[in-house]
């Protein structure tokens, strides 16, 4: 199989050893390019909120300087922390919760406009 080299500099295929993952280069970089984006469109306000490039390129293209800070090493694509395995039970639990607490906030002898209208058909 032949192998033509890419348009993209740093190639591709290295990019993809630094991000484990297709899905996970294509996360970073583009996160990062927003953050580089988002710095330039500020250069002229002076906030300095963003954080500016962390190499010198000669590209003026946000993507194209994220991967170049990610082939450099200067960015690094991290495990996103894991998500509750059980979703139903959490939901569960909030909906209990939220059920306490609403019965929390009537007057002692209330009946909850719910239990009133299911006893006035009996």
């Amino acid at each position: 199989m032949q192998r033509h080299d890419s348009m993209v500099n740093p190639a591709i295929e290295g990019l993809l050893e630094t991000a484990d993952s297709k899905f996970r280069l294509v996360t970073v970089s583009s996160k990062r390019a927003r953050q580089i984006n988002s710095y330039f469109g500020q250069l002229g306000e002076g906030l300095g909120a963003s954080i500016p490039p962390q190499v010198t390129s000669t590209s003026r293209k946000p993507l194209s300087i994220a991967f170049e800070e990610l082939a450099a090493g200067k960015i690094e694509a991290v495990e996103p922390p894991d998500e509750p395995e059980d979703v139903d039970t959490l939901l569960d639990a909030i909906d209990t919760e939220l059920a306490d607490q609403s019965g929390e906030d009537l007057p002692e002898g209330a009946v909850p406009e719910a239990e009133a209208e299911g006893d006035e058909g009996a």
